[in-house]
């Protein structure tokens, strides 16, 4: 009877449709056509159609990961009938209207970080999800590094008080892919594209596992940003005057390179971020510290199936970090996954997302993290450009 029950849901499908088919949309995919073969979900996901501008690169695509129909404009997506939810995995400009559109449409919602670009459109997209919730549909965002087991084990040990009051969390967020001033100009480093720099790209995952981990939202923060290289290269193709020495072709970066800011939770607890892709030698270097009464926790995703726990309550001689291996079936996500031991990695995030947006979507429950949630991040964001805007820099008095 079990097995029936369970054919019978897998049986239940749900159509997919995604927009934008590079990195992001490469590891979507990825989670989409794994989930139900790791899983038992209550809907069974369908790879319905891709979609990209370039019709020859979007059938590759969608050759290559499963997709079975190309669209090379996402209005003709978001209007499929065999499309029932969309995953929005494109530059941050074009993320409100898609996601828009696609939750007026009937349509469910998966959307990439950071929401949007501005305050004001994530805003709208609130509005759009309350809206669209009436009417049975849900919307969620794509922090997936929540979905790592350890840091969503991590957020349990907190949630049960095994680190008592919260005193300090430290998170940073290390690239180097722009320390090369010869990279090229691509959207990433263009403010009516992108939003932000590392502050959008890199910074909004740590704000939101911040007060994911604490449970708390910020209530301020103070910021310094820079530029460090101010024009960079065009790519083949794109146009634009000479740099100002005169040399090869080169356009303006417009975002930030690094975002260093200081905050402070609801509960008094401060909190320190670092977002750069300008240190070099860190490819991926995700790394936090919550300190709290009882004990504190770390973690480093370059080892991202291990948690470093020190309780507090340990006796002297004994007491130190000890390593805890997430890799237990009792430990979040691993029930499904490989004996005790076998390690996971980052694409495994995706596939968790699926999974928790399957069976939101199923039982008919808000999702988690909802666009409110986005939102939520956005203002941060925000809040972090305007303190880096208006930070005065005081010349310390000579002794």
């Amino acid at each position: 009877m079990a097995q029936q029950e369970r054919t019978a849901r897998q049986e239940r499908t749900i159509g997919i449709g995604m927009v934008g088919y590079a990195f992001m949309g490469a590891a979507h995919s990825q989670g989409w056509r794994t989930v139900g073969r790791v899983f038992d979900l209550p809907l069974r996901p369908v790879l319905a159609a891709v979609c990209g501008r370039d019709a020859a690169a979007v059938r590759a695509a969608a050759d290559r990961h499963g997709w079975a129909a190309a669209e090379t404009d996402w209005r003709d997506l978001v209007a499929r009938d065999d499309v029932d939810v969309v995953d929005i995995c494109t530059p941050g400009d074009s993320h409100a209207r898609i996601a828009i559109a696609a939750l007026e449409a009937g349509k469910h919602v998966l959307c990439e970080k950071p929401l949007a670009n501005t305050v004001a459109e994530a805003e709208a997209m609130v509005a759009a999800a309350e809206r669209a919730r009436a009417r049975g549909r849900v919307a969620m965002v794509g922090f997936n590094y929540r979905r790592v087991p350890a840091m969503t084990y991590a957020r349990d040990l907190i949630a049960a008080g095994r680190l008592g009051a919260l005193r300090h969390v430290r998170v940073t967020y290390l690239q180097d892919w722009l320390v090369d001033p010869d990279f090229p100009l691509t959207w990433r480093l263009e403010r009516e594209h992108a939003g932000s720099g590392a502050l959008g790209d890199l910074g909004a995952h740590i704000v939101d596992l911040a007060q994911f981990l604490a449970g708390e939202p910020l209530v301020g923060v103070s910021a310094l940003t820079e530029t460090f290289v101010r024009e960079r290269p065009l790519l083949a193709g794109a146009s634009a005057g000479l740099s100002a020495s005169g040399g090869a072709e080169r356009g303006a970066v417009t975002v930030d390179d690094a975002a260093v800011f200081t905050g402070r939770l609801a509960s008094g607890a401060l909190v320190s971020f670092e977002a750069t892709r300008m240190a070099a030698g860190r490819k991926n270097a995700l790394r936090l510290e919550v300190n709290g009464e009882r004990g504190s926790l770390a973690f480093d995703l370059e080892r991202l199936n291990e948690l470093s726990f020190y309780d507090g309550g340990d006796p002297a001689p004994s007491a130190g970090f000890r390593r805890i291996l997430v890799t237990e079936p009792d430990h979040p996500y691993l029930e499904a996954w490989w004996p005790p031991g076998h390690a996971l990695g980052y694409e495994h995030t995706f596939v968790h997302q699926a999974r928790d947006l399957l069976h939101a979507i199923a039982s008919g429950t808000e999702p988690a993290p909802s666009f409110a949630d986005g939102l939520r991040v956005q203002r941060v964001l925000a809040a972090v450009e305007e303190s880096a805007e208006k930070n005065a820099v005081y010349t310390p008095v000579p002794a």
